[in-house]
C-alpha cells in the first residue's frame, strides 16, 4: 500500500476534535497512523507500521498524544496498547497488561526496571489537506 503525500500543518488537538489525522515521525518521513477520533482519552490503539512493526498510540484527557512501540520488552507480546494509563510523579505511563511494568509515554523508560525501555515516536495531530 502506498500512502499519498499530505500537505498539512500541526495543530494542537482539542478534546473531541474531528477531521484531524495522527501522524508519527519515522526515520525520514511522517506516517499517518489513524484519525484522531479513533483515540479515546485514557485508552490505547495499536497501528501497523510500514515495516510490519506495531505502535501503541495514546491520547490523554488534556489532548496530549503519545506513541510508543507496542511490544512489551519483558514478554515480547504486542500488547502495550491494551495497557492501563496513569501518571506517576507527573509522568504519563502505560502499564503492561501482562506483567504490569509501567512505561513512561514520553521517554519510553520502564519506571520499574531502569534497564528496560520501549521506543518512542514523535507524534502530532494534523489537518490533512488534499493536493489538487
Amino acid at each position: 500500500m502506498t500512502l499519498a503525500p499530505e500537505t498539512s500543518a500541526p495543530e494542537s488537538p482539542a478534546p473531541g476534535a474531528t477531521g484531524l489525522k495522527v501522524r508519527l515521525r519515522l526515520t525520514d518521513d511522517w506516517f499517518t497512523a489513524c484519525d484522531l477520533g479513533a483515540l479515546l482519552p485514557g485508552r490505547g490503539v495499536a497501528a501497523l507500521l510500514p515495516d510490519g512493526g506495531q505502535v501503541a498510540l495514546f491520547r490523554d484527557r488534556d489532548g496530549g498524544l503519545y506513541a510508543i512501540d507496542n511490544r512489551d520488552p519483558f514478554t515480547g507480546a504486542a500488547v502495550l496498547s491494551r495497557g492501563l494509563t496513569g501518571t506517576h510523579r507527573g509522568r504519563p505511563f502505560v502499564a503492561s497488561p501482562l506483567l504490569k511494568q509501567r512505561f513512561d509515554l514520553t521517554t519510553g523508560e520502564c519506571l520499574d526496571d531502569e534497564e528496560m525501555r520501549v521506543e518512542t515516536y514523535q507524534v502530532q495531530a494534523v489537518r490533512a489537506v488534499r493536493a489538487v
